[in-house]
């Protein structure tokens, strides 16, 4: 198959376009600075950027299949503040979906995020959910995916842990009690969405997460080994909220309303791919593994 991976130079995408490529498949990858860093000898390459549809739209032809991964991160606040969530996540995704109609592309693979609601809290969450009204509208044969966060060699989870819990004592809002996560390693995840690819799971949306559920708290001890100081929920949503209008600081209201539900499937949709739970990595296996 002839495969676009859209956003398939970042962290996911560069795993992916490996995938697919050691599966026999055409790999092309579309993203705004396609250096090809982390791609295997035989991925082409092709820049554009999907809030301009006019750079992007020749690419999609003669293409069978579609994979959107273009993301901001949720975990910090982005340049330009949070309407840029909509012109990536929303206005980008209908730009796919446009072009892929336009060139009688046949699959389009989404890759969306857990808790994708047009109402819901964070201006992320709102984007995903309407960038995820536009393909289940569209013409086209749709997979949804809606992972936990992922991590792996490449991925900005651990490295956000760290930025968020200093060694030693860390202040974390609610203890770190608060707040879920089903962190699933990207080596894990890419084979299901190649399967997606490939086979017949039009129509359907799954929620992917990893083998058990850690709370923020867990994950900074196990990344960190640090003293975990509680801040009340109330004042860490004040503090964010001061030094986030300051230049350069990564987190703002957003983050913290994320800090406020958790980010955890209702039902792992693994076994939709033949995975089992004893299958996937634990993000202790993965950081002993490192260390």
């Amino acid at each position: 198959m002839n495969v676009l991976v859209v956003g398939g130079s970042g962290f996911i995408g560069t795993n992916l376009s490996r995938e697919l490529h050691d599966r026999g498949h055409d790999v092309t990858v579309l993203s705004r600075d396609p250096s090809g860093d982390g791609l295997p000898t035989g991925v082409d390459t092709v820049s554009g950027d999907v809030t301009a549809y006019d750079s992007i739209e020749g690419a999609f032809e003669g293409m069978d299949a579609v994979v959107y991964l273009v993301a901001l991160s949720p975990l910090f606040k982005p340049k330009g503040g949070n309407e840029k969530h909509f012109e990536v996540h929303t206005e980008g995704a209908r730009h796919v979906v446009q072009a892929a109609e336009e060139h009688g592309v046949d699959r389009l693979v989404h890759v969306s995020a857990l808790g994708a609601d047009p109402d819901g809290p964070t201006a992320y969450i709102q984007a995903k959910g309407q960038a995820e009204d536009i393909v289940t509208a569209s013409e086209l044969d749709w997979v949804i995916f809606r992972p936990s966060v992922v991590f792996g060699e490449g991925g900005e989870f651990v490295s956000f842990t760290k930025k968020l819990t200093p060694p030693g004592l860390a202040p974390l809002p609610g203890g770190g009690k608060k707040t879920n996560f089903q962190p699933v390693w990207v080596g894990d995840l890419v084979p299901m969405l190649a399967v997606a690819v490939e086979d017949d799971h039009v129509g359907e949306t799954y929620e992917i997460g990893g083998p058990e559920v850690l709370s923020l708290r867990e994950i900074a001890k196990m990344v960190r080994g640090s003293v975990i100081l509680p801040v009340p929920m109330g004042l860490a949503g004040v503090g964010l909220k001061i030094a986030g209008s300051l230049p350069g600081f990564p987190m703002g209201g957003d983050q913290y309303r994320s800090l406020k539900f958790d980010n955890t499937t209702s039902d792992n949709d693994i076994a939709a791919f033949g995975v089992d739970r004893q299958d996937l990595t634990t993000l202790g296996e993965y950081l002993d593994a490192r260390a």
